[in-house]
């Protein structure tokens, strides 16, 4: 599923999300996907074009730190909290968020069971990817490019979320915006990582136009990670951050961009 709710004026969050998912939450489990448009950056990390307005909220992309504190504050006013920024690694650490943090923590994905604060990770082509479980007891959001993907990151973000609730309680997950299969060239190394680990895996990759190349398919392959560790339900993909350059910014695209950010949290 691909769809996405269209915001409406309800919650000052609205103002700056550019994706709302579409899926079954539970009541009082919100969330959202920040687009290009919303903030004081320009040039690379602003608006199509180079020009000024973008949200960019990656503090390590090459961007004006005070438009980035800009951007953020801007964030922060619409929410419950500040979110929870983790400096990310391609890695699988999780993060388990028990309140607000001064210091951004290593890893890739952050639960939590506390309601009211906001977790968050970036992207710009990786794939986020969100969790509930069906009560909404526990949030969290991951980050997974292939690196991550490969490695397991998936599947330690549903281990640590099943870590915070009763056995037996069942998870759904939703795939954010993500680079698309038709602009995905990687390299033999790439198909392997997976391969080995899954030989079904296979049936992700397409033959690329050139020799040793493969169109790869983050959302098949993160699929089949989250069906293996026992999400129940697994909503959203279809989203191409590379040809949507007027929502999204895209490292494959161009190499300085900003960052978007997947938040999620439970209502206090």
């Amino acid at each position: 599923m691909n769809r996405a709710r269209e915001s409406e004026p309800t919650a000052a969050w609205h103002d700056l999300a550019a994706l709302v998912p579409d899926w079954p939450a539970p009541p009082g489990v919100l969330g959202f996907v920040t687009g290009r448009a919303g903030g004081v950056s320009h040039g690379p990390w602003g608006m199509d074009g180079d020009r000024s307005g973008g949200l960019n909220l990656g503090a390590r992309c090459g961007d004006d730190p005070v438009a980035v504190r800009e951007n953020r504050r801007r964030l922060a006013a619409a929410l419950p909290s500040e979110p929870v920024w983790l400096r990310q690694v391609h890695g699988v650490a999780i993060h388990v968020a028990r309140g607000p943090l001064e210091d951004e923590p290593v890893a890739d994905a952050v639960v939590t069971d506390r309601p009211g604060l906001v977790l968050s990770v970036l992207t710009a082509d990786c794939l986020p990817v969100m969790f509930a479980d069906d009560r909404g007891r526990a949030v969290g959001v991951a980050h997974a490019g292939w690196r991550g993907l490969s490695a397991g990151v998936l599947e330690r973000t549903v281990e640590a979320m099943r870590a915070l609730l009763p056995s037996g309680a069942a998870l759904q997950a939703w795939m954010g915006p993500a680079i698309g299969q038709s602009a995905f060239e990687v390299g033999d190394e790439v198909r392997e990582a997976f391969v080995s680990r899954d030989r079904g895996a296979g049936e992700a990759f397409a033959p690329g136009v050139r020799p040793g190349k493969w169109q790869a398919d983050l959302y098949l392959l993160a699929r089949r990670r989250l069906r293996a560790a026992g999400v129940a339900r697994i909503d959203g993909g279809g989203f191409c951050t590379f040809t949507d350059r007027g929502r999204f910014w895209s490292y494959r695209r161009r190499a300085d961009s900003g960052r978007m950010a997947s938040l999620i949290w439970i209502a206090a």
